[in-house]
């Protein structure tokens, strides 16, 4: 059987060093709590202690090689403050109701709704009623894993 063959990349070896070790440093930061290498996972959410991270909000989540898949949980009134992450989000509402402050538009997103929000774009929510809701995000949120996100800690 015969070899496939490689195909030659432009740019220069050096450029190529540089940006794979910038990759790396920037993956460090989730991977340690990641699968350690590509391996199937089943984690019952029931097993995932809820965090709290402030009276309204709480949440768990799974990381995996790439994606983070986060259980949230707001109480009525719970307000997620303006922020920005470089993370593409998905968020769908299981049950209740969110209304986001967006690109300059209020969009409410009920149960069985989606909505995608592209990287680094302001976002602000709050829940109209009980929410349950699943975000997914990609890369995974080193802040979240980090706990380092006071944003969310400690507000209403």
């Amino acid at each position: 059987m015969a070899k496939p063959k490689r195909l030659k990349s432009k740019g220069s070896s050096r450029q190529k060093a540089k940006s794979a070790k910038s990759h790396s440093r920037a993956k460090h930061a989730v991977t340690k709590h990641a699968a350690r290498k590509q391996e199937l996972q089943y984690i019952p959410w029931h097993t995932i202690p809820l965090e709290d991270l402030n009276p309204l909000l709480q949440r768990q989540f799974v990381v995996g090689q790439e994606i983070m898949l986060a259980r949230v949980l707001l109480k009525k009134g719970c307000i997620v403050p303006e922020h920005r992450h470089h993370n593409e989000q998905v968020t769908y509402v299981l049950d209740g109701a969110l209304k986001f402050w967006i690109d300059g538009k209020e969009i409410v997103i009920h149960s069985g709704e989606v909505l995608c929000i592209p990287p680094n774009m302001p976002h602000k929510a709050e829940a109209l009623e009980d929410t349950v809701d699943l975000d997914v995000f990609n890369p995974p949120r080193a802040d979240w894993i980090s706990r380092n996100d006071q944003y969310l800690r400690g507000q209403k």
